[in-house]
């Protein structure tokens, strides 16, 4: 597979061999830093995985950024549960931010001035 755009600039005029997959984790380009220079925040993903990690993802929205919270690993302990959403209320509160829930597993914190809207945008709205 011949490579173009993005994939060109990054790795040259190389052919992509067949059924060979790239990590675009593991890329890195030269105005990337750039395009994130200039933003007002960041919209961050955190995987909770104990009761523990949720400082360190709140401590993003303090920074004011947009905190996407994972809770899958806890979400069958009760009391981890209800302490998370104990700790993610206080934090909005102290920050002037918001958090809701947006799917089965996953939160939303964000920063002062952010707003989440809890009603759904049908199809037929657009």
């Amino acid at each position: 597979m011949k490579r173009s755009g993005i994939l060109r600039r990054h790795h040259g005029d190389e052919t992509l061999e067949e059924g060979t997959f790239l990590d675009l984790g593991a890329m890195e380009f030269e105005d990337e830093a750039e395009g994130l220079g200039g933003a007002r925040g960041t919209v961050r993903m955190a995987d909770i995985i104990r009761f523990d990690d949720v400082h360190n993802a709140t401590k993003h929205a303090y920074q004011g950024d947009i905190v996407l919270i994972d809770y899958t690993s806890i979400s069958g302990d009760q009391m981890s549960l209800k302490r998370m959403s104990s700790d993610l209320k206080n934090v909005a509160k102290d920050i002037g931010g918001d958090v809701a829930g947006i799917s089965k597993n996953l939160i939303c914190l964000t920063p002062a001035g952010i707003r989440i809207d809890r009603q759904k945008i049908r199809a037929s709205g657009f």
